[in-house]
């Protein structure tokens, strides 16, 4: 029976998936390194018992940022980073959406269209809270990109995770207002101003790619029908406190858009797959669809899926601190570097550790790549890859 993983699913239906669809080299770069991660091609290490009752070997990880056998540690160190910056303070989670007339350009324009959907929802967030009759402040912001449903089709939307409180521009500590943060109508008209507004801007200024037969005029036609409905935003239930949140977010931070654990079988070239969030939901589709929809969320090279605005902002230290300290806080302290080690600090069954009589596992050989590749025509992009496991 076949091992019901994104790995076990691309090993054994993507060479043929491959020869009937034309695809850039990072996504084939990103392919190839989920089908070789943890395997002899990227080398590793065998440790042994110093008294000989054991021995494992370890391969190297590929570390894309899509791979979910990859995405554990350097979520957690994310969450470390992340948790010793927080404000004490409620938390809220925002969610804007492109509306789905606009899908086409989002095809066309990946660079532009993400940028014009993280900073339409930061403009619309500082905009309205900025305005005292909901803070009079800025707020703190982390946003996450998500281009993706539970059943794997494009759905580009942005996660928003906004302070509860925010600085005033003089330097007092301001609560929201209202516990429902924003009024529903008014966020949603606001966030179309600002989307509509970059969206016509760079149709006028020839930045905008548009398909083959789509003529300007009527990308403008399009937005001005649109801007005549209420567009998707969604304000969640409010958090009463910071580290929930990130926690939240970090499960999306890195691994792809569906974790192994979601995955029930794998069988006569198809895969069943979980769709639901509170009960169990089943969707089985064929091999070549569900490679087909995982790949189309392979992000580009350089993409800035998480971006820090306002208090949160990396430039903005000096201000979350003076917020920290109105919030009984203690002065940040950088986490140190977390090993993967670190996350078996505390668990009985650490895996550097000899089953038999617990003494620590060392390194008893060095396994170079093998430099074999899963079918011929592995990207030229991937040999980064294997010299750094080298």
């Amino acid at each position: 029976m076949i091992n019901p993983t994104v790995q076990s699913i691309l090993l054994l239906g993507y060479a043929a998936y491959e020869k009937l669809h034309l695809l850039p080299d990072f996504v084939r770069e990103a392919a190839h390194c989920l089908m070789v991660c943890r395997t002899a091609v990227l080398g590793g290490h065998t440790q042994a018992c110093p008294h000989g009752h054991y021995q494992r070997v370890w391969y190297n990880s590929c570390k894309h940022r899509i791979c979910p056998q990859c995405a554990y540690l350097q979520v957690q160190k994310w969450l470390t980073k992340q948790k010793a910056r927080i404000l004490r303070c409620d938390h809220f989670h925002v969610i804007f959406t492109i509306p789905d007339e606009l899908r086409f350009l989002w095809h066309f324009n990946t660079r532009l269209m993400t940028q014009i959907l993280f900073t339409g929802s930061r403009d619309t967030l500082f905009e309205l809270l900025g305005d005292e009759k909901y803070m009079g402040a800025k707020p703190g912001i982390i946003a996450s990109l998500h281009t993706w449903t539970r059943t794997l089709l494009v759905h580009p939307h942005v996660h928003c995770w906004v302070t509860g409180c925010g600085l005033s521009a003089a330097g007092e500590l301001k609560s929201a207002v209202k516990d429902f943060l924003l009024p529903y109508d008014l966020i949603k008209d606001t966030f179309r101003k600002h989307v509509r507004k970059a969206i016509l801007k760079a149709l006028n200024n020839g930045e905008l790619v548009l398909p083959d037969g789509k003529r300007p005029q009527q990308v403008k036609n399009l937005m001005n029908k649109i801007g005549r409905k209420k567009w998707n935003v969604r304000i969640c239930d409010k958090y009463p406190h910071g580290k929930g949140v990130v926690t939240y977010l970090g499960r999306y931070l890195r691994g792809g858009p569906i974790s192994n654990t979601r995955i029930v079988a794998v069988a006569d070239n198809k895969v069943t797959f979980n769709i639901g969030r509170k009960k169990r939901e089943l969707m089985t589709l064929g091999i070549d669809e569900f490679i087909d929809r995982l790949l189309k969320h392979v992000p580009k090279p350089k993409a800035v899926l998480v971006r820090s605005y306002g208090l949160y902002s990396q430039n903005k230290k000096h201000e979350l601190e003076k917020c920290r300290a109105f919030c009984g806080q203690q002065p940040i302290e950088e986490p140190d570097n977390l090993e993967w080690q670190d996350c078996f600090k505390n668990s009985d069954d650490h895996p550097e550790l000899c089953p038999v009589c617990g003494k620590r596992l060392v390194i008893s050989s060095i396994h170079k790549p093998t430099g074999m590749i899963p079918h011929q025509g592995a990207p030229p992009l991937l040999m980064p890859y294997l010299k750094q496991a080298a």
